[in-house]
């Protein structure tokens, strides 16, 4: 390790030296008590609250849950939507000395009644009917579990509590014995698991991974150099919990720098949201971003002839200001200028009224970002900078930041972290992010990080002489045609994407003489492309039926193959009536593509389209 590396990491690790997240929130809520802190959408508004309040009720959920008895070590499940609450009782399991494990929303009954014995949960705390519907099921086949939470809709009997009476229980506990409840927090160190999460399984059970006090006070550390976000900005929660970014950037983040969060617990409602708060910064999926591309394009394609060529020039510009800003590049005179002049006129328009006009930094990661995307929002005067990291690195461990990144890559590893490729293309990793090993797992763990503590992706990349790293694909996902050949199944499904009316891809070509793909359409998009074409249809299923439907496609198709070389061009491919989603199953909660349940469920489809 260099000097300059082991100097970083020194520096990191002297700042949070000895510190806990319940140590930072009482800092913030001393130094910071009448800052905002969350704010819940109500009826006409926001119902906010500051730090302050935030750590009173903190430490009446923390003695609600010792009430309960939930001791150091236990366990204790989340699931409900994004709301103050959620984060509330997570906070509040931690000072109990307690173990916050937020499930996904979307896990079936079997894998909720997998994650709650794997991780050992004594007490669940769940929004409503909809998520018990979830865990109703298998309760009886989780004894360990002792008690039930219920934000609202509390069924009767002595297994379920409703969260006004469990508040009124640890407001009463707190009042009696304070110093039990302190004693409780301080006495949680470093070392101690601060949050387990599951992998969202794009194979077999979910896998448990422990996530230390040092993991994420390391991970805010690094963060906040590479993002230099400014105190008490505003920012919006919206991304499951279960997630590691959305942990990261809008649980634990905000913390460090009194950040204000808003929730928005209906992802149908980010675009109004966006224009309510205007983030200082913000994270999306890549496919929050081509949604959010797809419903821009959509509003454009519906301005005069004369606005939609102003807007081409203008992004135009917008575009070659980005590209020529990455690292060791800097845009000449000219190309500022153009840059400038469009912003004035219309750029800045934009962003303003999609609530960008604030935002200092915005990013993407869990899955590849198509090209055509980030360009098109560069085109905007936005830089979507890829970052890349894991559950298991405690999330992003490399990143591209706002005055030194390279469009197309994951930017370069944080501070004091270690990052090289190995022998077979495989990205390896070394630094404090790194979880100690699965729950309850040996033999993955093993295989998950080497005896000199290189912790193994599972994905194959490169580094260049800047050191900026690029993904090429999941190591085991990567196709070998029948002919031998390598082939990256994301790089072709992300210029079959490129097409508005594509909403997801899937290639396939595994011991296969040439690739395949399957398609649906982008239902935010379809509708509207399809009435300014004359085309009927009430359904996408009526839609991927129709010949101009086919045709775009077909077209599509034929465009994305022009970029790729010719091992890698689609042959043949297959318009699907659905669009796939988390609750059908073809994706993750995090909205990755599940590409064994795709073959599986298309096996037949799959199969025909290699028949002669």
């Amino acid at each position: 390790m260099g000097d300059s590396l082991l100097s970083l990491r020194t520096a990191i690790e002297e700042d949070i030296a000895g510190r806990t997240v319940c140590e930072q929130l009482r800092r913030t809520a001393e130094e910071h008590p009448d800052a905002p802190a969350y704010s819940d959408p109500v009826e006409g508004g926001w119902s906010t609250i500051g730090y302050g309040e935030a750590r009173r009720r903190v430490l009446e959920i923390a003695a609600g849950f010792a009430a309960l008895g939930v001791g150091p070590g236990d366990s204790v499940a989340l699931m409900m939507v994004n709301r103050s609450e959620h984060v509330l009782a997570d906070l509040g399991a931690v000072h109990a000395g307690a173990t916050p494990c937020s499930v996904y929303p979307t896990f079936t009954p079997a894998q909720v009644a997998f994650v709650a014995a794997d991780v050992g949960a004594k007490v669940a705390v769940l929004g409503g009917p909809q998520d018990l519907a979830r865990w109703e099921p298998v309760l009886a086949d989780l004894p360990a579990l002792e008690k039930v939470i219920m934000l609202e809709g509390a069924p009767a009997g002595d297994r379920y509590l409703g969260w006004a009476d469990f508040l009124a229980l640890g407001a009463e506990r707190l009042a009696a014995d304070p110093a039990a409840v302190e004693e409780r927090w301080r006495a949680v160190a470093p070392g101690d698991v601060l949050t387990v999460l599951y992998t969202s399984g794009t194979t077999g059970n979910p896998k448990g991974v422990p996530l230390t006090h040092a993991n994420v006070l390391y991970e805010v550390g690094a963060t906040d150099r590479m993002t230099a976000l400014p105190a008490q900005g505003t920012q919006i929660s919206y991304l499951t919990y279960a997630h590691i970014a959305e942990r990261v950037l809008s649980l634990y983040l905000p913390l460090f720098k009194a950040g204000h969060v808003h929730f928005c617990p209906d992802l149908d409602q980010l675009g109004a949201t966006l224009g309510q708060v205007r983030p200082v910064l913000f994270f999306g999926v890549p496919r929050v971003w081509e949604k959010m591309m797809a419903r821009l394009q959509a509003l454009l394609a519906t301005q005069p002839a004369e606005q939609q060529e102003a807007v081409r020039q203008a992004m135009a510009a917008g575009l070659a200001y980005i590209e020529a800003g990455q690292f060791g590049r800097s845009p000449s005179p000219e190309v500022k200028a153009a840059y400038e002049a469009a912003d004035a006129a219309l750029l800045s328009i934009i962003r303003s009224m999609i609530g960008f006009d604030n935002a200092s930094w915005i990013a993407t990661a869990a899955a590849p970002m198509p090209a055509e995307v980030q360009r098109f929002f560069a085109g905007l005067g936005l830089k979507v900078l890829d970052v890349y990291g894991m559950t298991e690195t405690t999330g992003a461990f490399t990143a591209n930041s706002v005055d030194d990144y390279k469009l197309g890559s994951v930017g370069r590893a944080e501070p004091g972290v270690e990052v090289r490729i190995a022998e077979d293309g495989e990205i390896l990793t070394r630094s404090p992010l790194n979880t100690g090993g699965y729950l309850n797992r040996p033999e993955e763990t093993a295989a998950l990080l080497d005896e000199d503590g290189w912790l193994h992706t599972g994905d194959v990349g490169s580094i260049d002489d800047d050191g900026f790293v690029r993904i090429l694909d999941r190591k085991k996902e990567l196709i070998i045609t029948a002919g031998g050949e390598n082939i990256s199944p994301a790089n072709i499904e992300n210029h079959l994407k490129e097409h508005p009316l594509i909403g997801q891809a899937l290639a396939f070509g595994d011991r296969r003489p040439h690739p395949v793909a399957l398609l649906t359409l982008d239902g935010d998009v379809a509708f509207g492309w399809a009435r300014s074409r004359g085309i009927a249809g009430d359904s996408l299923a009526e839609l991927a039926e129709h010949p101009d439907v086919l045709k775009e496609v077909e077209a599509a198709v034929s465009a994305a193959n022009d970029k790729l070389a010719r091992v890698q061009q689609v042959k043949r491919w297959r318009l699907l009536p659905v669009e796939w989603t988390a609750e059908t199953e073809e994706l993750t909660p995090s909205l990755k593509l599940k590409r064994r349940i795709v073959h599986a469920k298309y096996a037949e489809i799959i199969d025909s389209l290699y028949e002669s």
